[in-house]
């Protein structure tokens, strides 16, 4: 018999965290057991930064079962910096793990939900290269790295999780609320996949949950033109779950309302429509955008479109290379046959009569 998926924590270990970790302290650290009319009673677990005091992400347990998480770094419209990524990962983990939990509100502090990745913080000469191994490197045995953890663990809560949007909710930050079961979001708030502006693509698990929402002529348009669009579009291309002028109340009531059903009756809700709505492996699709991704970045195109993207001057922009030769049908058979090698842990060579075969 196949074994058991790994827990989140048994793909993702934590490690030891006296620094960055910090308890709100409780006098009833049992509350959570109290009966349900005694909603006013919380309790918080925040995780900080390790260069700043200043929590990146908090956890806020209610009484009746509901979970709150707050991206914090509103100075910065909530963009993903190393921290931020690390401090998602640990919150998702350890509500996947938490049986007192029975519904999760994710939303974010200030202005927006969140502006997407910081590129200047990612990119800063003296951590790029040792930032991008973290990001998208996977460690032994897990099925997403820490670019797709902030995305894809949010699938693997039993719980129901309900993304707030309101702002921006741009690049990474929109594939973080795509990451949850349902999104309300504000008429007015600003979506877009907006890799294409840099010249990469999204690779933090859209190609896992995008399938479920919009057809690939849909999927298609959004990814290659990387426009932004408002809460109107997004709920008509089925992108968002309603709209609401205050989506972490309305999300906030939702998650209350499913959190008086019975917690096995939505676990089971969860794992039975997350296998059945569309038959295709996660392992393969997360493998594939990250070797696809490491193909694209620090080519001449990519460092071109990010010229663009931060602006430089339209006399110093650099005109596009004709495409690269790695795109051929042959080396696309390769790379396919590279992919299906390393998930079945056998080798694969790839010639040229063989290619059709490699497609198949």
């Amino acid at each position: 018999p196949a074994k058991p998926p790994a827990s989140p924590r048994q793909q993702h270990r934590i490690g030891p965290t006296t620094r960055g970790v910090h308890h709100a302290r409780a006098k009833d650290t049992h509350m959570l057991r109290r009966p349900a009319r005694d909603l006013t009673r919380t309790f918080t677990r925040t995780f900080a930064s390790s260069s700043s005091s200043a929590p990146r992400v908090s956890i806020e347990r209610a009484a009746d079962g509901v979970a709150t998480v707050t991206l914090g770094r509103p100075e910065k419209l909530n963009s993903l910096d190393i921290d931020m990524f690390r401090a998602i990962r640990s919150a998702a983990v350890e509500l996947a793990e938490d049986k007192g939990v029975r519904a999760v509100v994710v939303h974010g502090s200030g202005r927006a939900f969140c502006a997407g990745l910081d590129v200047k913080s990612i990119n800063h000469p003296l951590h790029a290269r040792a930032n991008g191994r973290e990001l998208l490197d996977r460690p032994d045995g897990a099925i997403s790295n820490l670019a797709q953890d902030v995305c894809y663990l949010w699938r693997r809560v039993p719980a129901p999780v309900i993304a707030a949007t309101h702002g921006v909710c741009l690049g990474g930050g929109f594939q973080i609320a795509l990451g949850a079961d349902m999104r309300i979001a504000t008429p007015g708030c600003k979506f877009s996949l907006m890799e294409a502006k840099w010249g990469i693509i999204p690779d933090m698990g859209a190609t896992v949950v995008l399938p479920e929402l919009v057809p690939k002529d849909v999927a298609t348009e959004l990814i290659m033109t990387g426009r932004i669009f408002d809460g109107e579009e997004a709920l008509r291309l089925g992108l968002v779950t309603r709209l609401a002028e205050e989506p972490l109340a309305e999300a906030r009531r939702l998650a209350s309302e499913i959190a008086a059903r019975s917690p096995d009756s939505t676990a089971a809700v969860k794992r039975l429509l997350d296998a059945t709505y569309c038959e295709a492996d996660d392992r393969r699709k997360l493998h594939l955008e990250t070797a696809l991704q490491r193909r694209l970045l620090g080519g001449w195109n990519q460092l071109a479109s990010a010229a663009r993207g931060l602006g430089a001057p339209p006399l110093l922009q650099p005109s596009f290379a004709a495409r690269s030769d790695e795109w051929l049908a042959e080396a696309d058979a390769e790379a396919e046959a590279e992919v299906r090698a390393m998930l079945d842990g056998g080798e694969v060579e790839v010639r040229g009569d063989e290619v059709s075969e490699a497609c198949a």
